[in-house]
């Protein structure tokens, strides 16, 4: 278990964080002692969160987490407000359906700007910092059983997520020199706002999961915030599959 507030005098950014396991890793770290920048690509959820966490040591940023300027200013805004940053968690992304026949260039697009260009440089600029800091950081980016497994119309979405995990395998070569440590966390099904708009996810899942039943967000984010913990202080380049033993398995959701 975690002490009350293992995460005292740290400073996150946490992109995509409106809502579902963005929002609930923002809960965690605050209420365990840090201070956070909460960004959305939603003007109105970053608010409606930054008003439901409730305490200073959480601001909210909203912009588009694919944009390289936006990202940078928000290092130097975190730096700026809090004095410093330890810990990076690019969670924002989009997934996109679509058969491999009929799949569109702009789709893809999408994809690789947020999910790829958006967390490389938002990795870059905090990295950046933290070296200059000369105190260590930690990095998380966040990928997905698609990333390990085959899955029917996610093609391109399970590419981008195997891409983070290899940027983080290759950046342990460069962070490590400056104490940085960057690793990935692979959620599988989970309940959030999203996937709770479909009245047959949880059944859906919990039919196909060992464990029986999708993760929460309080499971995703508990592995979240291990991995940016002192606890992980030695773990570098790896990825933590959160997916109730999924992938051991993988039967497809659409076998009917």
């Amino acid at each position: 278990m975690y002490t009350q507030f293992i995460f005292s005098n740290q400073v996150a950014i946490v992109t995509g964080a409106g809502q579902g396991i963005g929002l609930e890793i923002v809960k965690q770290l605050v209420a365990q002692g840090a201070s956070v920048v909460l960004n959305d690509l939603d003007t109105h959820l970053t608010q409606e969160a930054v008003k439901l966490i409730n305490h200073e040591r959480c601001i909210g940023m909203p912009g588009n987490a694919a944009d390289v300027d936006f990202v940078r200013i928000m290092v130097n805004r975190a730096v700026e407000v809090f004095g410093q940053l330890n810990i990076i968690i690019a969670n924002a992304g989009i997934t996109t359906f679509g058969d491999f026949f009929e799949y569109q260039p702009e789709s893809l697009q999408k994809l690789l700007d947020l999910n790829l260009r958006g967390s490389f440089f938002l990795t870059q600029a905090g990295a950046i910092q933290m070296r200059k800091q000369a105190s260590g950081g930690r990095v998380l980016l966040m990928s997905s059983v698609t990333g390990h497994q085959a899955h029917k119309y996610l093609a391109a979405y399970g590419m981008t997520k195997a891409a983070l995990e290899m940027l983080a395998k290759s950046l342990v070569i460069e962070l490590s020199p400056f104490k940085i440590t960057i690793n990935t966390v692979a959620p599988g099904a989970t309940m959030t706002e999203r996937t709770a708009e479909d009245p047959n996810y949880n059944d859906t899942w919990g039919k196909i999961t060992p464990l029986g039943t999708p993760a929460t967000v309080q499971d995703i984010a508990h592995a979240a915030l291990f991995l940016v913990s002192p606890l992980a202080g030695h773990i570098t380049g790896q990825s933590l599959v959160v997916d109730g033993g999924w992938t051991a398995v993988s039967p497809s959701p659409y076998a009917d």
